[in-house]
C-alpha cells in the first residue's frame, strides 16, 4: 500500500505541529501540509489531493464540518478524522452521519491518535483488495468505523485503573481556573491524595495535563495541574 498523505486543519500551530508529530510515528503516513482555516484546507485539499484530513471543528472562518459535507456533496475520495474540543451529542452525530471516519476529542493522547491511524490502514487495505466482498469482509469494514464502547481499552501503565481515569478525566470537565491538587482531587473522586496524585502524574505524561507549582502567601508550595 502507497504511503497515506495527511492534511492537518488545525488554527492552534502548536497542536497542529503535534498532531504532525504524531502522524508521522505512525508508520505509513506522511503529513503532506498543514492548513490553519477553512480557506487553506479547501485550497490545499485541491492542490495536495490528501487521502485523510485531521479536521478540526473550530476554526477562525467557519466551522470544519463544512469541508466535511462540501467532500461528501462532491463525491471526493478523501476520508476525514475529527480531532476536535467539540463535545456535544449533535457534534457527534453529524460528523458520522456525514462520513467520519472517527472522531477523536481534545486533548487527544498518543495512544488513542495511534490507534485510529492503524483502523484506517486496515480499512484502506480492505478497499483495496480487487475481488468482490463476502459479508464478513464487509463487517471488517463497518468494524473500523463504530467500535462498540467498551471495547477498545486504553493501554495503561500498572497501578492505573481505567475507571478511576475516566473518574478523574470527568473530573477536569469542570475544572476552575485554579486547576486541581492532588487533595482536591482524591477529594472529588473519593481517594486518597497519594492516589489522585498517581492519576495526575500519568496524566501529564499523555499530555492532558500540565503541573505548574504554586506559590501561596501561607505555607509550602503547592503542585496544581490543569488541562493543556
Amino acid at each position: 500500500m502507497n504511503t497515506i498523505r495527511v492534511l492537518v486543519i488545525e488554527d492552534d500551530t502548536r497542536i497542529a505541529e503535534m498532531h504532525r508529530y504524531f502522524a508521522e510515528k505512525v508508520p505509513g503516513f506522511e503529513v503532506a501540509g498543514i492548513a490553519q482555516n477553512l480557506e487553506e484546507a479547501r485550497e490545499l485539499t485541491r492542490l495536495l489531493a490528501p487521502d485523510l484530513l485531521l479536521l478540526d471543528l473550530y476554526m477562525p472562518d467557519g466551522n470544519g464540518m463544512e469541508i466535511l459535507q462540501e467532500l461528501r456533496g462532491e463525491g471526493r475520495a478523501v476520508d476525514v478524522i475529527l480531532i476536535t474540543a467539540a463535545k456535544h451529542v449533535g457534534d457527534v452525530q453529524k460528523a458520522l452521519r456525514a462520513g467520519a471516519f472517527d472522531y477523536l476529542v481534545k486533548p487527544v493522547v498518543f495512544s488513542r491518535f495511534e490507534q485510529a491511524l492503524n483502523r484506517y490502514v486496515n480499512y484502506r487495505r480492505l478497499l483495496e483488495r480487487d475481488t468482490t466482498f463476502e459479508q464478513k469482509d464487509i463487517d471488517a469494514l463497518n468494524q473500523p468505523l463504530r467500535p462498540v464502547p467498551g471495547q477498545v481499552s486504553e493501554d495503561v501503565p500498572k497501578g492505573i485503573d481505567i475507571l478511576t481515569l475516566g473518574k478523574v478525566r470527568q473530573t477536569f470537565e469542570r475544572v476552575g481556573p485554579n486547576g486541581f491538587s492532588a487533595e482536591d482531587m482524591g477529594d472529588a473522586i473519593g481517594a486518597s491524595r497519594s492516589t489522585a496524585r498517581r492519576y495526575l502524574e500519568y496524566m501529564t505524561t499523555t499530555g492532558e495535563l500540565r503541573a505548574d507549582v504554586i506559590h501561596g502567601s501561607v505555607g509550602r508550595p503547592e503542585r496544581r495541574y490543569f488541562p493543556q
